[in-house]
């Protein structure tokens, strides 16, 4: 009896114990099973916004989540508007804007004239310098207050391909904003590369996507299927997405180059005066130099890119490998996403 009454005491006594041990295991767990609400980021509040510009009217999104006190204003390079930054298949991987509003930081996503939701007056009449003076008027309204909104304590230019030339040109002529971000750019342009990717180029009125649209002749847009060879890398492309950009493609007019290029020739960076990050795709045929030599790595990027910027730019470099010159929509692109938040964490919080 004495054997048995002692064995069942200590069974329960061990079992106690398992019990106990179990509870903290379970306690431990709790953090991992329950969403931090602590840090998350509510939904944030979209608008339309309009500015007008002496040509028309800049149609514009702002999505802004609570408190947010910094405002990232985007525009869209050529061949693109404000779905490139906004892209609308599986966006919690490819949609740029969303990235940023999660990370605490409101948006403002622009098209240029001639494309999106902004006027399209006659090719002719289009430039990057009339982009980067209506870029300058609209951070000048962010600071002051967007639509009745409270003004944004900074103001960061971000921009891709041709209007990361227009964000250098705003920058250097009248040195308003706090940072700058420019993907699929650098001052090693592929002369080759980039008349082979003009060449692809063809009347928009002639596309099946803008036919009937009214477009005269100077708007260009890209034939059918040359997309991927221009601006995707093979590993990294995923052929829906390619199909999405197909579909919802943009116009523009190659009068819009001549003053964007003067951006990338030396010393106009060198005037920015505050932090920069550069990001290219290690297989942009654009912006990559012979042989993709500039993209080598991160490493690379930095120092190709680093006689071209002042001390004051802090410059950051980041190269998203086997993406193409289209980072955004690279199928890696959140690696990228993740660069520029820690960027502008660093250099703004």
């Amino acid at each position: 009896m004495n054997g048995i009454g002692s064995t069942a005491g200590i069974s329960a006594r061990d079992g106690r114990r398992w019990a106990a041990r179990a509870l903290l295991a379970v306690a431990a767990l709790v953090p991992a099973l329950i969403p931090n609400t602590a840090h998350a980021q509510p939904a944030p509040t979209c608008r339309a916004l309009s500015f007008p510009v002496p040509n028309g009217q800049l149609g514009a999104t702002l999505c802004a989540p609570e408190a947010a006190d910094t405002v990232v204003v985007m525009m869209a390079g050529s061949n693109y508007n404000h779905r490139y930054w906004d892209f609308g298949y599986r966006p919690e991987t490819y949609n740029f804007r969303q990235a940023l509003n999660r990370a605490g930081y409101a948006t403002l996503i622009v098209d240029r004239l001639g494309n999106g939701t902004s006027t399209r007056p006659p090719s002719t009449t289009l430039s990057a310098t009339a982009s980067a003076n209506a870029l300058h008027d609209i951070v000048q309204a962010a600071r002051r207050g967007l639509d009745g909104a409270a003004p944004y304590a900074k103001v960061v230019t971000a921009g891709h391909s041709l209007s990361s030339g227009v964000a250098v040109l705003e920058a250097t002529q009248h040195h308003d904003v706090d940072a700058v971000l420019l993907t699929g750019y650098s001052h090693t342009l592929e002369v080759s590369q980039v008349m082979g990717v003009i060449s692809s180029y063809h009347p928009a009125s002639g596309d099946p996507v803008f036919a009937d649209r009214g477009y005269d002749e100077g708007y260009l847009t890209t034939r059918p299927g040359t997309r991927a060879a221009a601006f995707y890398g093979p590993e990294t492309t995923d052929p829906a997405v390619l199909a999405e950009d197909e579909r919802t493609k943009e116009v523009f007019s190659l009068t819009e180059y001549p003053d964007g290029l003067t951006s990338t020739l030396p010393p106009m960076s060198n005037d920015i005066d505050v932090p920069v990050m550069v990001v290219n795709g290690s297989l942009d045929r654009l912006s990559c130099g012979q042989g993709f030599a500039a993209c080598t790595d991160t490493a690379t990027l930095h120092a190709s890119e680093a006689p071209y910027f002042a001390p004051a730019a802090r410059l950051r470099a980041f190269v998203l490998p086997g993406a193409g010159h289209s980072v955004n929509l690279a199928t890696n692109t959140r690696e990228y996403q993740e660069a520029v938040v820690d960027w502008l964490d660093t250099e703004l919080r």
